[in-house]
């Protein structure tokens, strides 16, 4: 039997398979009652164009925080408040092969990723 990753459209983490699904579990979507009642915004959308023209504003190799996309975002407003929908926007991409996520030089994968973490554009570096 061959098993298929299920993804969060919302916040891009890994679903795993609940017994309670029955046969129907690859309709599911979403990974908690958040996540499906949040839904993706216009602004979530635009956090990921932003992540990605900062990366493809610098060199191949280079890398970004997570906070310089969260200050771009905000629009005067508070950035920390924009850190989770800018890591949300970040397993997106990675899941989607547009971008990795690593801590300390390294590709990490988003469902691991635990503390600081910085962005760069997929094809760069080492891969996973």
């Amino acid at each position: 039997m061959i098993r298929v990753e299920r993804v969060c459209t919302v916040c891009g983490r890994s679903i795993s398979r609940r017994r309670k699904w029955g046969p129907d579990g690859e309709s599911v979507e979403h990974c908690s009652d958040a996540c499906r009642r949040q839904g993706l915004s216009q602004k979530d959308r635009r956090t990921e164009q932003v992540i990605i023209d900062l990366l493809q504003r610098r060199a191949p190799d280079a890398t970004i925080c997570p906070s310089e996309a969260a200050r771009a975002v905000a629009d005067g407003e508070e950035w920390r408040m924009e850190m989770e929908r800018v890591r949300r926007a970040a397993r997106r991409l990675h899941r989607a092969g547009r971008i990795q996520i690593t801590q300390k030089g390294q590709v990490v994968s988003p469902d691991r990723a635990k503390g600081p973490i910085r962005l760069r554009l997929r094809g760069v570096g080492m891969q996973v």
